[in-house]
């Protein structure tokens, strides 16, 4: 039988993660900014100030320490001879199988905020679509991208 995947990410990528959320949330700070400029410009309620106030902080909260907590919890992966399966999600827990036989290519990819932390995402790659195993350490990485390539390299010579 097999078992639910077990391998967990990195714990800098919830750093990571929640540094995305605050640049995301940059933008609700420029709607709450914008709220509150138009309230004094053209004399609205004051209550609209608070509004936007309100609504910055939750959507901040959510964003920079709710979800990025949530999907840190929820990622697992587990690599096995004959097929990959990750498991994700927030509120709805995704698991997907990737059988090694389908897989065509794996590459690991960084940006500038996962190179800061030495973190990288490896991209398994099959005819149909790009999985990805997000925020690893950059020599697990490279381990995890070796290791699938040899694995499916076997599996399609095996076929």
């Amino acid at each position: 039988m097999i078992t639910k995947p077990q391998k967990r990410i990195s714990k800098r990528g919830l750093k990571v993660w929640r540094i995305a959320g605050a640049i995301h949330s940059i933008l609700a700070f420029l709607a709450a900014g914008g709220a509150i400029a138009l309230t004094i410009i053209f004399d609205w309620p004051f209550w609209i100030i608070g509004a936007a106030l309100i609504f910055f902080a939750a959507y901040a909260y959510v964003f920079i320490m709710l979800i990025p907590s949530l999907r840190w919890k929820r990622w697992r992966y587990e690599v096995r001879e004959n097929e990959i399966e990750v498991q994700h999600g927030v509120f709805v827990i995704k698991s997907t199988l990737i059988p090694m036989i389908r897989v065509q290519h794996v590459d690991t990819q960084q940006g500038p905020i996962l190179r800061k932390y030495r973190l990288a995402t490896v991209a398994i790659s099959t005819a149909a679509t790009v999985h990805e195993i997000p925020a690893l350490d950059v020599d697990e990485a490279e381990q995890l991208r070796f290791f699938i390539s040899n694995l499916a390299r076997v599996a399609a010579d095996d076929v």
